[in-house]
């Protein structure tokens, strides 16, 4: 597959900053981000939520600038800028011209030098409540939450990203300033580029920007991992039909065979023409129905949704565990081609675009810790045998350990 031409660099300063970028001369745009790996787990349970909200506190201004000039600065050159928060990592980018790429970079470092103003962290946990009550209105969100709770127990990776309610509402801005300053540390950040970029000058730029950051080091926690067992049904009045979850242990995101387990989910519940799709959506019995391998750090996991009227809810989950547990026999060479072809769209698609390049170098340091190009990943999934999908399936059997599902109020 013939992607546009690129150049990796990466490099270190001696604060613990790393800096890599895919240099594409012949693009006619630049991304640059800087990812901090800290998330939802790594946050004490008081602090449930403090990730995601300090991600929307960076917005509100630094001591050089007011929130509101923060997205005029953006909008004067033209830059496409956006953040998110994950339980691994929080993120925070910008898509521009190439003349601009390193004032979006100077802005993005800005942007991680916040304030905290006492006025705005008050205005901002409104808006942080009304975030969780939207994805509370949404059942399968809702279902998802409790069915990761069950799978992860006590576990941080079980915890909400947006935090709940009562962990917000308790939330004071000391407790997230001493956060923000024990994990935003040069040693806990990567900043990443892709597109037409001059990558010394990156590198200046990084450092000038950088310069006044404390250097220290910033430990991630390990507590035990066990994944439990649990069967969960709940009504809630805002749902019309019947919504369904699903999690099994898989391979975490440095495992090898995450590949494998990738294209395991996507033959079960991918796209059209997956298992899931002839057995239950294509029969009638479900409108969706779906299954993904998400990876984390030292841990894995796949997960199912079906959504279906509540009268096919036994059903439907008799018919997906019965999927599941035919899936690793029924496997042929037909199943691998179109599982590869697929990837491989979704990899050309993301090769043309400097900001899809950017946040997949971002997430793969901030989490795998290497580089690896498109083309070489592309070229470990072409290598991929039904062998080693079947091995894959012996080590991580798709058997749900956890089930969850809403339905509407008899």
């Amino acid at each position: 597959m013939a992607l546009m031409a690129t150049r990796f660099h990466e490099t270190t300063l001696p604060s613990g900053l790393r800096i890599a970028a895919e240099v594409m001369p012949a693009a006619a745009s630049a991304a640059v981000g800087m990812f901090v790996r800290t998330g939802t787990r790594d946050e004490p349970r008081e602090l449930m939520g403090v990730s995601h909200f300090l991600e929307h506190m960076m917005f509100k201004g630094s001591a050089t600038r007011r929130g509101d000039a923060v997205n005029e600065a953006f909008d004067r050159i033209g830059a496409r800028n956006n953040a998110f928060t994950s339980h691994e990592m929080t993120a925070y980018h910008a898509h521009t011209i190439p003349e601009h790429a390193l004032e979006a970079l100077g802005l993005v470092a800005d942007l991680l030098r916040p304030a905290l103003r006492q006025e705005d962290f008050d205005q901002e946990r409104g808006v942080i409540l009304e975030e969780i009550a939207m994805y509370e209105d949404n059942p399968l969100w809702t279902v998802y939450e409790r069915v990761q709770e069950a799978y992860f127990g006590g576990h941080p990776l079980g915890y909400r990203v947006l935090g709940t309610p009562d962990s917000i509402q308790a939330l004071q801005r000391d407790s997230m300033k001493r956060y923000f300053e024990e994990r935003y540390a040069p040693s806990n950040t990567v900043v990443v580029a892709a597109g037409n970029i001059d990558f010394d000058a990156l590198v200046r730029r990084a450092q000038e920007e950088t310069d006044q950051w404390k250097s220290r080091g910033v430990p991630r926690v390990y507590p035990p991992l066990a994944s439990n067992t649990a069967k969960l049904t709940f009504q809630d009045k805002r749902a019309t039909r019947a919504y369904m979850m699903f999690a099994w242990p898989g391979p975490d995101h440095s495992d090898p065979r995450r590949y494998a387990a990738a294209l395991c989910a996507y033959v079960l519940g991918g796209q059209d023409g997956s298992r899931l799709y002839w057995s239950l959506i294509e029969s009638g019995i479900a409108v969706h129905a779906s299954t993904e391998h998400q990876g984390h750090d030292r841990s894995g996991q796949v997960i199912g949704s079906v959504v279906c009227s509540s009268d096919d809810v036994e059903q439907a989950g008799d018919i997906f565990t019965r999927e599941c547990g035919n899936l690793r026999d029924s496997l042929t060479e037909g199943d691998l081609s179109r599982a590869r072809s697929m990837l491989a769209t979704a990899v050309a698609l993301a090769g043309e675009s400097p900001s899809g390049r950017m946040q997949r170098i971002g997430m793969r340091m901030s989490t795998v810790g290497g580089y690896k190009s498109l083309e070489d990943e592309l070229r470990t999934i072409q290598a991929l045998s039904l062998t080693d999908l079947r091995d894959c399936l012996d080590d991580f059997p798709p058997v749900p350990l956890v089930s969850g599902c809403v339905v509407p109020p008899s």
